[in-house]
C-alpha cells in the first residue's frame, strides 16, 4: 500500500529520515526499529573527519529551530568501516549525504563511497565551496549542474541532489541537476536565518547565519517541491517541516515521490512509526490502494 520506487530502488513506504536529525539511524533504536524506515539518509558526511562548528548549535524558534552544526561527522572512511556494516543489518535503503568544500573532496569522497555497500548518495550543494569565496555550489544553476556532473561520473550509485532555497529559483536548479545527469533531487534544504541575542547585543551564532527548519517553512517548501516536480522528469523528495500524515499526502500531492522527516524527529522521536499508521489509515478509508494515485494531483 505505501510501498515507494525510487531512483530504481523499492522502499518499503516512502518515509525516509532526513541527514542530519536521523543520524546513522541506531540512535532511535530505543524508541523503535529503524527499519521501519523506507530509507535512512545519514548524517553529513564529508571526506575528511569534522568537528562541528563551536558555540550555540542549535536555537528553538516559533514552529522550529535555527542550526548551525557544521557539518560534524566521522568522515567518510570511518563511516565506510564502523558505521556502514551495521547500518547494513537493518532491511531500509540507506543513503549517503555527502558534503564537501572544494570539488575534490566531493570527487575522492565519491570514489570511495561508490565501493562502499550503500545504496544511492544524497548530494549536498549546499556546503561552501573554499576555491571560489564561500559561496554555495547549489546557488546558482551553473554551478550546481556542474558539481552534479562530476559526481555522477564517479559513481555507479543513483545521485539524489539536495537542493537550496537560498539561490536561484528552485525549478530552474532542479532541471539544470537533472540535465547534468541526476537521478533525483531532494527539497529543501534549511532556509539562511538570523537570531540576535539581544541582552548580549551579539548574533546567537558564532557564524552569524544559520539554518531554519521545522513546521515554519512547510508551505514555502510545499510550494517549492510543486515547483519542482512540475520543471522535472525525475523523482522529486520533498523535505521540510512535515509533522504530520497530512503534511505527507501534501508533499505527495504536490509531487513528491516520497519525503524526509527532519526537525519533528527531535521534537517526537517516535514519529515516523505514528506516521504510518496515519498514512495507512488515511489508505483504507479512502480506498486508495497506492500512492500513485494521488501523486502529483494538485
Amino acid at each position: 500500500m505505501l510501498t515507494t520506487t525510487l531512483c530504481g530502488k523499492t522502499l518499503k513506504n516512502p518515509l525516509i529520515g532526513a541527514s542530519g536529525t536521523f543520524g546513522f539511524g541506531e540512535e532511535y533504536a530505543s524508541f523503535y526499529d529503524p527499519a521501519l524506515t523506507g530509507a535512512i539518509s545519514t548524517k553529513g558526511l564529508t571526506l575528511n573527519p569534522r568537528p562541528g562548528n563551536r558555540g550555540i548549535r542549535i536555537v528553538e524558534t516559533p514552529s522550529g529551530i535555527m542550526n548551525s552544526i557544521g557539518l560534524e561527522n566521522p568522515g567518510v572512511d570511518a563511516f565506510i568501516e564502523n558505521i556502514l556494516p551495521d547500518m547494513r543489518k537493518r532491511d531500509t535503503v540507506i543513503m549517503a549525504n555527502l558534503g564537501g568544500h572544494s570539488v575534490e573532496d566531493y570527487l575522492i569522497a565519491t570514489e570511495k563511497l561508490d565501493g562502499a555497500d550503500i545504496d544511492m548518495i544524497e548530494l549536498n550543494i549546499s556546503c561552501p565551496n573554499v576555491k571560489s569565496g564561500g559561496m554555495a555550489f547549489g546557488l546558482h544553476c551553473q554551478d550546481a549542474a556542474a558539481i552534479t556532473k562530476k559526481v555522477k561520473a564517479k559513481t555507479r550509485h543513483p545521485v539524489i541532489v539536495k537542493l537550496s532555497p537560498n539561490g536561484d529559483n528552485v525549478a530552474d536548479l532542479a532541471k539544470a541537476c537533472e540535465e547534468a545527469g541526476a537521478d533525483s533531487v531532494s527539497l529543501v534544504n534549511t532556509f539562511q536565518a538570523l537570531a540576535i541575542d539581544v541582552k548580549n547585543k551579539k548574533p546567537m551564532f558564532d557564524n552569524v547565519y544559520a539554518g531554519l527548519s521545522g513546521p515554519a517553512i512547510f508551505p514555502i517548501a510545499l510550494r517549492m517541491v510543486r515547483e519542482a516536480s512540475r520543471a522535472v522528469n525525475i523523482p522529486v523528495v520533498g523535505i521540510g517541516g512535515i509533522a504530520s500524515a497530512e503534511d505527507v499526502l501534501a508533499m505527495i500531492m504536490a509531487g513528491a515521490q516520497a519525503v524526509e522527516i527532519g526537525t519533528m524527529n527531535l521534537v517526537e522521536p517516535g514519529i515516523i512509526p505514528r506516521l504510518l499508521d496515519e498514512l495507512e489509515e488515511y489508505m483504507k478509508e479512502e480506498g486508495i490502494e497506492s500512492l500513485d494515485a494521488i501523486r502529483g494531483i494538485i
